[in-house]
């Protein structure tokens, strides 16, 4: 007898399986026998997939720049897991995580190299703020909770400091057990080149496609040697849509190119969910139709390369013994305008609709599926 079982659900690659959950873990995959108190009948017509893992976030309640509630932009819009990217240091990180252990949505958190994360745009242009012991002391403390380290490396935050946080960063993940460094990248100084060169494997590059001429594109439009380099030596680019990091000229010129983004992430708090041109993550991985990307492709990187980029084990793959976090989802196929961060608008033709978020095998309707129910 299982808890849950999901039955005749459609994959990203149009296979058509059923899954049964017991104990918040994925029991069995497949044609499967047996019942379960619950079952939900996607009939074909549904998709499901690992859930979705949003990789870049803000949404600790008490920041003064950049907050939201986790449930706000976790399972009311089908995402399982969040991590916030640096809004608290230090010094907010023991409330931060205090605070989020009531949401549904799993919350992690990438630890701000500043010791009081975003209080203020330029958290990095003093030095004295960037306090090494207490990084390592909160990690010790929330082992489970902080997944990497987070600095934000463009000029209206490092002020003349240039890369020297970023050089900082770097040994501070050192002694911290070589945790995940996702970088921050915007306007320079430092130039990209400078910040790229001293990136390593699994160090992560936001914002990968905004559109400032600090990008990763060279004037003509080929991707910067120095960040070719960077991701053959195995930096991961993510995307961070966020109010002013992504340009759909910028993501469609790299894509063409073979240059596609390991992670999908929102960079989504409650002014840009509100107002756009964020709204959810199903909606910024819905603009990657439009720049060349298929389903499959989508779908992997808020999955498996998200949860393999910040070593969230047993999420991110449907299979037997990993976490039973779901989302089921529809694709809708009709034009409907989407704007990037730098004002084009791309007449997309399609885009995904969230229905549920399944969370340690509870089954969460999102703000869409409550509203059109469809018999599942």
């Amino acid at each position: 007898m299982y808890d849950l079982i999901i039955r005749n659900a459609r994959l990203s690659d149009e296979q058509v399986i059923d899954i049964a959950l017991q104990d918040g873990r994925i029991a069995a995959i497949g044609k499967v026998q047996g019942s379960a108190p619950r079952e939900r009948d996607l009939a074909g017509r549904y998709y499901l997939s690992a859930g979705w893992i949003d990789s870049h976030v803000h949404c600790y309640p008490k920041s003064p720049i950049y907050h939201d509630e986790a449930d706000a932009i976790g399972v009311a819009h089908g995402v399982t897991t969040v991590v916030d990217a640096g809004s608290t240091g230090a010094e907010h990180i023991d409330d931060f995580y205090q605070l989020t252990r009531a949401a549904q949505t799993q919350v992690y958190a990438l630890i701000n190299i500043a010791r009081t994360g975003i209080v203020t745009q330029n958290e990095l242009a003093d030095m004295t703020q960037i306090d090494g012991e207490a990084v390592q002391q909160a990690v010790a403390r929330l082992p489970d909770f902080i997944v990497g380290l987070k600095a934000r490396i463009s000029s209206s935050v490092v002020g003349q400091n240039g890369v020297q946080p970023l050089i900082k960063a770097k040994a501070i993940q050192q002694e911290s057990g070589g945790l995940p460094l996702m970088v921050h990248i915007g306007n320079n100084p430092p130039n990209l080149d400078q910040i790229a060169d001293l990136l390593t494997t699994g160090d992560i590059i936001t914002h990968c496609f905004n559109g400032k001429p600090n990008r990763i594109l060279t004037p003509q439009g080929e991707l910067k040697a120095a960040v070719r380099q960077a991701i053959a030596r195995g930096v991961k680019l993510d995307v961070g849509h966020g109010s002013a990091s992504f340009s759909f000229e910028v993501a469609r010129v790299a894509i063409a190119q073979g240059s596609l983004p390991d992670t999908i992430s929102s960079d989504i708090y409650c002014r840009n969910r509100l107002t756009g041109p964020v709204h959810s993550l199903a909606h910024v991985m819905s603009k990657f139709f439009s720049v060349g990307m298929t389903l499959p492709q989508v779908i992997d990187c808020v999955t498996v390369n998200a949860a393999a980029g910040l070593r969230l084990l047993r999420k991110g793959q449907l299979k037997v013994g990993y976490d039973a976090d779901l989302t089921v989802f529809s694709v809708k196929e009709e034009t409907r305008p989407f704007i990037d961060s730098e004002g084009e608008q791309v007449a997309g033709e399609k885009h995904l609709v969230p229905l549920a978020a399944v969370v340690a095998g509870q089954w969460i309707a999102t703000e869409e599926g409550k509203v059109h129910e469809l018999g599942i």
